[in-house]
């Protein structure tokens, strides 16, 4: 069975980074795209950026020059570089990853969702 888990969440003051982390568990075979979600306390959750399989990004207008998705295939891991952090970026954020990889039933491709990681930026 595929899963996706994610660290690198936490407390940083205004202007601080962090590095969150999605790993892929499980036999797989391939990854198409990887994204990051946020959602912040009543809203809905959102996209902030996205990586292909062949390195394509594309972020939400609030966060470009400032959080960068990266992937390494090898690894089945994906990457979200937040950088001069603001208040508004508190969320949990959230990995997902549409996927091929097998299980006891074959070759199988599905949108998996990472556990959700919380960031809070604060002075």
């Amino acid at each position: 069975q595929v899963q996706l888990v994610e660290s690198g969440g936490g407390l940083v003051h205004p202007g601080g980074s962090l590095t969150l982390s999605c790993a892929a568990t499980g036999n797989i075979v391939h990854i198409m795209t990887m994204d990051w979600y946020r959602q912040a306390p009543g809203k809905q959750r959102v996209l902030v950026a996205s990586i292909s399989h062949n390195g394509a990004t594309t972020y939400v207008d609030s966060v470009k020059g400032r959080f960068t998705i990266s992937m390494d295939t090898a690894k089945n891991t994906g990457y979200l570089q937040l950088n001069s952090l603001k208040p508004e970026d508190t969320a949990v954020y959230y990995c997902n990853t549409d996927i091929f990889y097998r299980d006891d039933l074959g070759s199988q491709r599905n949108i998996i969702w990472g556990q959700g990681t919380q960031v809070t930026v604060s002075a």
